[in-house]
Formats: C-alpha cells, sequence, structure tokens
C-alpha cells in the first residue's frame, strides 16, 4: 500500500553563508519544474559486475521525468553518460496494463531507461523499453533488439551465468539463449485467469514480490509460481479518463473474499518438464518469497498462512523431491515480511532476519534448521542484512541502533559475540550498497535540508571519491532557495501508554511575538511507513513552502508506524483509527502549548492512509482539527485487498466489530470543520469507490464538503502538471478557511 543522497563535507549554514547568494522565493510551479531542486540525485545505484563502475539512472536536465543510464568510472573518476535513453528509443512508450500496473505498484514513474540489468561478466546490459527487450554491449556500444514482438515482455534478466535472457511474454515463462538466439517457453498454459512466472496482486502491493519465477545457480532449472485467478471475485472497475471511461473486469480480492490459487513448480530447461512442489493440504496460503540455495538443486520458499500470524521458510531438494521447514516464526498480531535472507558459501549456514523479540534482528543458523546465535540484539530495528563478509566473520547491515530517525551503515561479528559498530557518520541518514567483495560501498546520504548524494567508501567509512557529490554550489538548482529554507525541529512526546512518538516541526521564519500562526498537521499515521526521519525528501519543499507563507507544519509517527519495533506496531491491530487518532490529538495538545500557534487555526492534510487519517481526525476530533484535506482515501477497509486488510484487521467474520468501528462512516456526521477530499480516477490500488462511497454518505447527511477529482491519474497521483495543480488547490483551501492572505 498504501507501500516506497551523500554526504557533503560542510554544515548547511556555513554553505549558505559562503555563497552568499540572494534567496529567491519558492514557487509551487518552481517545486514541481525543471531542473529538479533536488538536483543530481541518482536512483538504482549499483556496482558492475567487476567492480570497474558504479551505474545508477538519472533524470535529463531538461526532463527531470526522463532517465538515462549514467556510471562513475573507478578507472578514470569520471561521471559520464553510459547509455542515452532516447538512442535505444525515442517517442511516445506503449506498455501494455499489465505492465501500467506492475510499474503501479512499484511506485515507478517516467520515460527512458527505468530498469536496467547487468550481465555477470559485466559486459553487457538490459533493459526492458516499450514492450521490448534490448541489449546492450559495452564494447561496441551497440544495442540490438533481443524481442521485436506486437506483445510485451516483462520482468526480464540475465540467468545467472549469463547465457540466458529470462521474460514473461502473454502470462508464459520463457528463456531465450543468447548464443543461438533460440527461445525455449517453459510454460503453456498462460493466458486468461492463469498467469506463470508472475506475482498476483497482492504479491506485488503488499509482499513488494515483484516476480514470479527464481534461477537456480547452475543455470538448469527455474522456481515460478502458477497462479490461477479463477477464485478471486471479478469486479468491474472503471477508470476515468478526459475523454474516455474505460471499464476493466479486474479480479480484486477484497478482504474476507478468495484469494488466487497458487502453485509452485521447478521447470528443467532441457525437457520443459515441471516438477509441482507440495505445499500441503491448506490451499489458502501466500508464497512471499523464494530463493535458491548454494547447492543448485535445494530451493527455499517462504509459506505464509492466511491470518498471517505463521510464516515457515521452507526447504524443498529438486532432485530428491524431499522437503521440511526449516524454521517457523508465529505471531498473535502479524509477520512483518522481509528480504534478509541470506545463504553463505560454506552451504552450511543461513542468516535470518526475525522480530520474535520485539525489534527486528539478525539470526545465524545451520541449513538444519538449527540455530546458532543471535547476531543483533537491542530495543532497536535492523533494517536490512546488506553483506557477509565470511572470511572475516562479519556481517553488515543497516539499522537503527543510534537513533530511529537515522538508517546507518553497521558491522557485527557473525559466529562470536561482539557488538554491532556504526560505519556511517551520525547526522544524515544512509541509504548503501555494499560491493559483493565487501570491500567498498556506496553511500547515498542525505539529511533533511541537504538532498541526496552519492561516495564511494572503503568498509571502515572512509571516504575514496564522489559518484555524485550534488553540492550545493552556485550551479545547484536549490541555491536560490536555500537562504529561506527553515530547519525542521525535532522532538518526542509520549502516548497514552507511555511509548514515546518522534515529532518533526517546521516553523515560519517570520515568527514574532504575540503573533499566532495557522497549522497543518501533515499526516500518514498507516504501518510500514515512517515520516519523521532526518532524511531528504523532495515532498518537504511543499512544506518549507508553507511555512514560507506563514504555517506551522507538523509530522508525528503515531503507534502503529516503521521502524520501531513490534509493541509499537501493535498498537493498531483490529482496530484502525483509533490510537491513531488519539496520538494525533497529544500532537496537538503539543501544538497548544507553543505560544505561536493558532489552537483555532489546525488544520491536517494526508494522503492514502494519511487521507483516512484526515478523514478520522475530522469526523472524530472536531474539536482539535479545524479543517482537513484527505487525499485518495481508505473509507471502506471491505474495499480494500486481503493481505493488507487482513494483517491488521483480522478476517471480517471474527472482526466484524473492528471493520466497522474502522470505517469512516460510522463518524462522518461528527465533521464541523470545512473538509476537501481529492482521489485519482482511474486509481486501481484505493478506488475510486472509496471516495464516490463517502461523497453519497456526506450528501445524504447534508453535510458540505469540497472535492477535486484528477482524470486519468492512479494512486499516486504522477505528472508534473498534475502535482502542481493538486498542491495549488490544497494551498488555497487552506488559505481560504484559515484567512491567510
Amino acid at each position: 500500500m498504501l507501500k516506497k543522497i551523500k554526504h557533503l563535507s560542510l554544515a548547511l549554514p556555513l554553505m549558505v553563508g559562503t555563497l552568499a547568494v540572494q534567496a529567491k522565493p519558492l514557487s509551487l510551479e518552481r517545486i514541481f519544474d525543471d531542473p529538479s531542486l533536488s538536483g543530481k540525485s541518482p536512483v538504482q545505484l549499483k556496482f558492475s559486475p567487476d567492480g570497474s563502475r558504479v551505474t545508477y539512472l538519472q533524470g535529463k536536465s531538461d526532463d527531470y521525468n526522463r532517465y538515462d543510464l549514467w556510471e562513475y568510472n573507478l578507472k578514470d573518476n569520471t561521471n559520464r553518460v553510459l547509455v542515452d535513453s532516447a538512442k535505444l528509443f525515442s517517442g511516445p512508450e506503449n506498455l501494455s496494463d499489465e505492465e501500467k500496473a506492475r510499474r503501479e505498484r512499484q511506485r515507478i514513474f517516467g520515460k527512458g531507461i527505468l530498469e536496467y540489468k547487468w550481465s555477470k561478466d559485466g559486459k553487457a546490459l538490459l533493459f526492458p523499453l516499450n514492450g521490448d527487450l534490448y541489449y546492450y554491449d559495452l564494447a561496441s556500444a551497440k544495442s540490438k533488439k533481443l524481442t521485436d514482438t506486437e506483445t510485451f515482455e516483462t520482468d526480464a534478466r540475465f540467468s545467472p551465468k549469463g547465457n540466458y535472457v529470462s521474460f514473461i511474454r502473454e502470462q508464459n515463462l520463457f528463456a531465450l539463449e543468447l548464443e543461438s538466439g533460440k527461445e525455449i517457453q517453459l510454460s503453456k498454459d498462460g493466458g486468461g485467469v492463469i498467469k506463470n512466472g508472475m506475482a498476483e496482486f497482492v504479491a506485488q502491493e503488499e509482499m513488494s514480490r515483484m516476480t514470479g519465477y527464481w534461477w537456480s545457480g547452475d543455470e538448469t532449472k527455474i522456481a515460478y509460481t502458477r497462479v490461477d485467478e479463477t477464485p478471486v471475485k471479478e469486479a468491474i472497475r472503471n477508470e476515468i479518463y478526459a475523454d474516455e471511461v474505460k471499464l476493466f473486469n479486474q479480479r480484486y480480492p477484497f478482504t474476507g473474499t478468495d484469494n488466487v490459487k497458487i502453485q509452485l513448480g521447478v521447470v528443467k530447461l532441457n525437457d520443459q518438464k515441471v516438477d509441482w512442489i507440495d505445499l500441503g493440504k491448506d490451499e489458502d496460503i501466500y508464497i512471499a518469497r523464494a530463493k535458491w540455495l548454494k547447492d543448485g538443486n535445494t530451493l527455499s520458499y517462504q509459506w505464509q498462512n492466511r491470518s498471517q500470524h505463521k510464516l515457515e521458510l521452507r526447504f524443498y531438494n529438486s532432485e530428491t523431491k524431499a522437503q521440511k521447514v526449516a524454521l517457523t516464526e508465529n505471531s498473535e498480531t502479524w509477520i512483518n515480511l522481509h528480504f534478509d535472507l541470506a545463504f553463505l558459501k560454506d552451504k552450511k549456514h543461513f542468516v535470518w532476519a526475525s522480530e520474535r523479540d520485539g525489534f527486528k534482528h539478525l539470526y545465524l543458523y545451520r541449513t538444519n534448521g538449527q540455530l546458532v546465535r543471535q547476531i543483533t540484539s537491542g530495543d532497536w530495528a535492523v533494517d536490512s542484512l546488506k553483506g557477509i563478509d565470511e572470511k572475516k566473520g562479519i556481517v553488515y547491515f543497516a539499522g537503527r541502533k543510534d537513533t530511529p530517525l537515522e538508517s546507518h551503515l553497521y558491522s557485527a561479528p557473525l559466529f562470536k559475540k561482539g557488538d554491532a559498530k556504526r560505519i556511517t557518520e551520525k547526522g544524515q541518514y544512509h541509504n548503501v550498497v555494499l560491493a559483493k567483495d565487501n570491500k567498498t560501498f556506496i553511500d547515498n546520504s542525505s539529511s533533511d535540508n541537504k538532498p541526496n548524494s552519492a561516495a564511494l567508501r572503503k568498509v571502515n567509512g572512509e571516504f575514496i571519491t564522489w559518484l555524485e557529490e550534488n553540492k550545493l554550489d552556485s550551479s545547484h538548482p536549490l541555491t536560490p532557495y536555500l537562504s529561506d529554507l527553515t530547519k525542521p525541529e525535532y522532538g518526542t512526546i509520549k502516548a497514552d501508554d507511555g511509548q514515546v512518538m518522534h515529532y518533526r516541526l517546521f516553523k515560519p521564519s517570520n515568527i514574532t511575538d504575540g503573533k499566532k500562526h495557522p497549522v497543518i498537521v501533515n499526516v500518514y499515521g498507516g504501518p510500514h511507513a515512517q515520516r519523521v526521519t532526518n532524511s531528504w525528501r523532495s515532498k518537504n519543499l511543499y512544506f518549507q513552502y508553507m511555512a514560507q507563507q506563514g504555517y506551522v507544519i507538523f509530522q508525528l509517527d503515531n503507534r502503529g508506524s516503521y521502524n520501531r519495533g513490534k509493541k509499537f506496531e501493535d498498537a493498531i491491530y483490529k482496530n484502525l483509527g483509533v490510537v491513531e487518532v488519539a496520538d494525533q490529538i497529544k500532537g496537538v495538545e503539543f501544538l497548544r502549548t507553543l505560544d505561536y500557534v493558532d489552537p483555532q487555526r489546525i488544520g491536517v492534510y494526508g494522503h492514502s492512509y494519511g487521507g483516512y487519517m484526515a478523514l478520522m481526525t475530522m469526523f472524530k476530533a472536531g474539536d482539535y482539527f479545524q479543517a482537513g484535506v484527505s487525499g485518495a482515501p481508505v473509507t471502506d477497509w471491505a474495499l480494500y485487498d486481503t493481505h493488507y486488510t487482513e494483517r491488521y484487521l483480522g478476517h471480517p467474520e471474527t472482526n466484524a466489530k473492528g471493520y466497522k468501528g474502522s470505517a469512516v462512516f460510522p463518524y462522518a456526521d461528527g465533521l464541523k470543520g470545512p473538509l476537501m477530499i481529492y482521489h485519482g480516477m482511474a486509481d486501481d490500488n484505493v478506488l475510486f469507490t472509496h471516495s464516490t462511497k463517502l461523497f453519497k454518505q456526506l450528501q445524504d447527511n447534508e453535510k458540505q464538503f469540497e472535492m477535486m477529482t484528477y482524470p486519468g491519474s492512479k494512486h499516486s497521483l504522477r505528472g508534473k502538471q498534475v502535482q502542481t495543480h493538486l498542491h495549488q488547490t490544497i494551498t488555497n483551501f487552506f488559505n481560504r478557511h484559515f484567512d491567510v492572505k
């Protein structure tokens, strides 16, 4: 759901003072215009297989939504365009409905090169573009089309040894032998309700599993899922565009209804024979993950029951067909999925992440399922496993040991006891990519008012070189606006149960004694999300703009938010919109103690789960929130999908009271202040029906409200024009109702 860069040596105030650049007023139009105010912010940073270069995607200076592939060449210390997307394919890109939906699930938006894969030898690249696949040879700097069909090829990748390219076409799995150009069709019955090698809707949207197939290391076989959507209820969904209405017969797994029927099999390339794995008598299950062990014969897969109270890591031997449960995770609430499973080269051990002690930590196991030791521990969370140096006996991971507001790279002993040691610099948020040899890492860092920059560092943290400094000098697009950016303040508030919640506050620059300012509480508030971090988000430029207009902007991560441990999350279980609202009220009570806050002009604004929270606070706490903007809100959890909704509310048959109490409708009569609701009219995640159902109730109850709808826009409401208009609309709404000139 409701779901998805580097270190500067100078402090921001010093930098601004040194540049002595005359500040320009920040405008909404400029925030969403070219060039991006974030500067050169690379994404999808990767080491090439031979370690000679770092590659990344970067938007063009005249169109930040069109991406090229760049490289930092470590031999000559030069940044350059490696592949210009226009030379591969120019013109409008036509995508299948399946690929459009897949990109929406991935939160990918833009044009040009949006995905790329390296060959194992580092001599070639693979690009999916306009429904076809392009093979790019680095030595000749030439590309060739691997496919040229009227159908669309998706989810393409090189095989582990680089001899094949695999992909999905018309809901079947294919492998193309690069040397001969021969295509091998590995599944035959795809089409209609049958999807082979493809992730079903909830796997993509809620499990972050974007694929349905996995190569074995020796390239002799592929594990893949076969999904039968027959049991899933078919609903007619409309997408309203400016000049047409499209109707889709979509199989959408509404909470409490049937999911897909899923099978997991292993197909051999030489004869296309499929062995189907026995998943057990219970067919109402999820396949969350799959990954081959180093022996090439054993497939691991993560089996999750419908309630999500149980997760089993199972090992299946593709030769003997025998399988066993390596380990089991249990929870009285729910189990958070993760990708932190790594099999050691010694073929005897693996590392696994678990929240069994209340916080996500790493554990060392033997492949027979025996626990060796807990690697990390404490009242803080591991974010993700980054690498393992078996020779030195060190594990590298991202985590929050120092503060929940920043992610850092740490190291810890793998086989023996020892404390975790922080490698990256405090005061910034770090996203890192560790090299395969565990000697260097890409440090993609930022802070609240410093856009992303990318550095190459030794594994001890020592600086080697900039990959993209993104320096805030006179040429940086953000520089003219820097001196007027407010430095957000951070603090904590205690919830009713004593747990500590973190907040961030953007204060207006024109605060004077006795002047009272309006407030916008920007809320998300839902699980698996965290808003209050010391990191750069381009979205915060809008809050900077509003602060310059005289608003106070307040963000609070209430109970239920992520990266604070399971106790903090579990407070919302089976009753959504209760403790979250209570915690946001605590935030308003704090705001009322500030002498520059006008307690009669406190508004709330949120999108997606934040849109739901905006409605719940306006309906249930109208004495605290005087105006609200709700974007793409969930209004009725019965209209949302199985995996997400049942994770937090349980099954509708066993928690009917919780579902009713978690919907917005029982509280709609409590609306006191002005309310605006906006929604994309082609939203296939939080369906437009959520809003229209609320529109009708508010109208029937003679409750006045405002609305703004966006034809053709999906859940994220992408696009410069749409985003500009949307934020103009939000701003005008608060200005009108809070009497801001």
